[in-house]
């Protein structure tokens, strides 16, 4: 096997954020950006690549989920190497690590000054409203989809929260904005939003809950699945937040399914999705459910599920496309 010349008209995807792939790419001509969430803002990044650069070289050597999705703006042709070819190439062309290390060294400073005002800002900002001002942002910018996905999930983790009349109110028009306008056109809705008073003890509290579940997301990444899986567990135990008790129950059926405990992840994520039926993330969990019962074989459940979900979803989303691919892979099975 040899690198291979790929060709991509404009506004094609290379590949889409959470996409596995053991890919690395250097683009050769064109253009092609980079779109990701700043961890900081919540704000959506676009980030040209440069012609001779390479890129989805952390995801492919870390062998973990994409962090970005790789969008073609103009007919753009791209090598794509393997990781063993990349490896062997590395080897011998010392610029190149160089190269590579200067840009990594740069974005390890970017985000480790982001995650330090995150963490240590003096002005603590409460996780509820936080939410609810993610929707508030997206909604004043005419982003509809993102508003809802926002709006939503503020009610499923806060159903009776500061914010929640409000938020049904902003679903409902955001809804018939879209319907009628749709994504990035028509009025957009700005409203003031007052700050909710918090008690240190419980920010304190919440803090500690936060940096334990995002431990526990790491171990993940790492391949570590027992040991994120336990650390959910202790989450779930403590009971102290039902913000992360939400997302711990999702990450535990996650790990199940990496460790091969197909029929517990199955109860687990039927048990989340009656605990939790306006869940944002409930179509990520059907997925894991209909990968679960492909993996034991049962293909019409399988198929009954993926379905299901290809009626939730447009073409334009990420899982839209693993779900054809899933589809595609009973078919040829």
């Amino acid at each position: 096997m040899s690198p291979k010349a790929i060709r991509y008209r404009a506004n094609s995807i290379i590949y889409f954020k959470g996409d596995v792939s053991d890919k690395i790419y250097i683009l050769n001509s064109g253009k092609v950006s980079l779109n990701y969430t700043d961890i900081e803002t919540g704000q959506e990044m676009h980030e040209l690549i440069k012609t001779g650069e390479f890129f989805g070289v952390k995801s492919a050597l870390g062998r973990y989920p994409r962090e970005e999705t790789a969008v073609v703006l103009a007919d753009s042709a791209v090598i794509a190497f393997s990781v063993p070819e990349f490896e062997m190439l590395v080897s011998k062309n010392t610029r190149i690590i160089m190269k590579m290390l200067k840009v990594f060294s740069n974005q390890l400073r970017r985000i480790h000054k982001q995650v330090q005002n995150l963490l240590y800002s003096e002005e603590q900002v409460n996780p509820e409203t936080g939410l609810f001002k993610i929707g508030e942002y997206y909604m004043s910018n005419k982003r509809y989809h993102q508003a809802l996905y926002a709006y939503r999930r503020y009610l499923v983790y806060y159903p009776t929260g500061i914010h929640a009349q409000e938020a049904t109110k902003k679903i409902e028009l955001a809804e018939e904005y879209l319907q009628k306008y749709g994504q990035g056109k028509g009025p957009s809705v700005k409203g003031m939003v007052k700050e909710a008073p918090v008690q240190k003890k419980k920010t304190k509290e919440m803090s500690n809950v936060a940096q334990q579940y995002y431990n526990a997301v790491s171990l993940i990444g790492q391949q570590k699945y027992e040991q994120a899986y336990n650390e959910f567990k202790k989450i779930i135990e403590q009971g102290n937040d039902e913000e992360y008790l939400a997302k711990s129950r999702y990450e535990i059926g996650r790990c199940l399914f990496f460790m091969n405990r197909f029929d517990d992840c199955i109860k687990s994520f039927t048990e989340l999705i009656q605990r939790y039926p306006t869940h944002p993330d409930l179509k990520e969990a059907l997925f894991f459910v209909g990968k679960s019962y492909q993996e034991k074989g049962d293909t019409t459940k399988a198929k009954g599920f993926y379905n299901k979900i290809l009626s939730m979803v447009s073409e334009e989303e990420p899982l839209y496309r693993k779900v054809k691919r899933a589809l595609k892979s009973l078919k040829e099975g």
